[in-house]
């Protein structure tokens, strides 16, 4: 059963999944920050790395592979989507199987195979 917070995470995801990207952009709180990694000086030096906040949603998505701000802003937002694409996804509720007669004849062959090496190894123990 689902909690209420979880279907309004869901409907929040559909709305905003509907938004073109300005509108995404603005609904969300864009925060930019110094990359580590390789790059450079230019990397090193400029706040290039993306953070992109998703209030409604409490999506958080980061895009610091690039050395332009831009590219990490547009990366940042197709992660955004994809999250967003997958928190409205419905989960199909797993119904319990039970195994096969064949299968736990197997289970229970295998369980006695191990107790017969077993029990050999401890006969041939005392000569």
């Amino acid at each position: 059963m689902e909690s209420t917070e979880q279907i309004q995470r869901r409907e929040a995801a559909r709305a905003a999944l509907a938004l073109d990207d300005e509108a995404l952009l603005r609904a969300c709180e864009v925060y930019t920050f110094v990359g580590s990694g390789p790059g450079g000086q230019h990397r090193n030096k400029t706040a290039s790395a993306v953070r992109l906040v998703h209030p409604a949603t409490g999506l958080t998505v980061t895009a610091s592979e690039r050395r332009s701000q831009i590219l990490n802003r547009s990366a940042a937002l197709h992660r955004l989507r994809a999250g967003l694409a997958s928190l409205t996804r419905v989960r199909r509720p797993r119904r319990p199987t039970r195994p096969t007669r064949a299968a736990q004849e197997r289970r229970i062959e295998a369980k006695k195979r191990v107790g017969r090496r077993k029990a050999e190894r401890r006969d041939s123990r005392h000569w």
